[in-house]
């Protein structure tokens, strides 16, 4: 089963904030989407999500439609592809626990979910996620005494509550220190990995889209300008997405690195890739 845009285009007034967007992306495939701010990104994984509506174009996930849903199937949906926000969304004064418990939702009556009765079957599961995310001991904590790193992690949790088929991640990283950085991207990758569920993740560093994502796309304007391996981005792929300085030279990739990873040894084709992009 793949997932599918088909010139997925999405306006505001006279303003065009994704333009004319066309990817396929096979199921348990890591993808990350760079570009500048303003490029589309997060607009895009909106309507994936279904939480901003395409002006024109069609998203499929299989031979679901997704770009028409309504309704329950609407919300069906949104159960199945799990959102990890930036600002993580979690309800501050709620216990840990019950915020990852909230994953469930779509999975209850609206009886029980009205009544907030959760089953011990689905405490265990909450627990579980917690406990593979390293944090089961704030459980009972209130989430917002957490730091912002665990925070992402619960929201993490809360979405694998969901079992999900695909998980979105709006700039997971992009409040985080270099440590809680890499700690939130290992999950992210170990969910991919282990579940074999499509990980899209929107990045504004091109280190760890390498380092984490097996495909790039790269949006400048609303548009797809890049989209392939790691080891293809080259300078003029970076230029492409990320364009020049007010100089006209190329972009000194350090200033969107977070150096969150060790160094790695590579193969030497994504070596000589990355010294042509520096």
């Amino acid at each position: 089963m793949h997932f599918e845009l088909k010139n997925v285009t999405r306006r505001f007034g006279p303003k065009t904030a994704v333009d004319n967007v066309c990817a396929v992306i096979p199921q348990g495939q890591m993808v990350g989407v760079i570009g500048r701010s303003g490029a589309g990104k997060s607009t895009l994984l909106r309507m994936i999500n279904r939480l901003a509506d395409p002006s024109s174009g069609s998203i499929r996930f299989g031979d679901l439609e997704v770009s028409s849903l309504k309704g329950q199937a609407l919300r069906n949906w949104q159960r199945d592809c799990a959102m990890i926000f930036q600002q993580f969304n979690l309800v501050p004064r709620l216990d840990v626990l019950t915020n990852v418990l909230l994953g469930r939702l779509n999975h209850r009556s609206t009886t029980l979910s009205v009544l907030n009765i959760f089953s011990r079957e689905e405490r265990i599961m909450a627990i579980a996620a917690l406990e593979r995310l390293g944090i089961e001991q704030t459980a009972l904590q209130p989430a917002g005494t957490l730091s912002g790193g665990q925070q992402q992690r619960v929201a993490i949790a809360r979405a694998l509550m969901q079992e999900p088929k695909m998980v979105l991640a709006d700039e997971p990283i992009a409040s985080l220190d270099p440590l809680n950085a890499k700690i939130v991207m290992d999950a992210l990758r170990d969910i991919n990995a282990r579940e074999g569920i499509t990980v899209v993740t929107n990045l504004h560093t091109l280190d760890t889209a390498r380092s984490y994502c097996q495909r790039i796309i790269g949006m400048a304007g609303g548009r797809v300008v890049f989209d392939g391996p790691p080891e293809q981005l080259t300078s003029e792929a970076v230029r492409l997405i990320y364009g020049a300085d007010n100089s006209g030279n190329e972009i000194d990739e350090s200033m969107t690195s977070t150096a969150i990873n060790k160094p790695v040894k590579r193969p030497a084709a994504m070596k000589s890739a990355e010294a042509l992009a520096v």
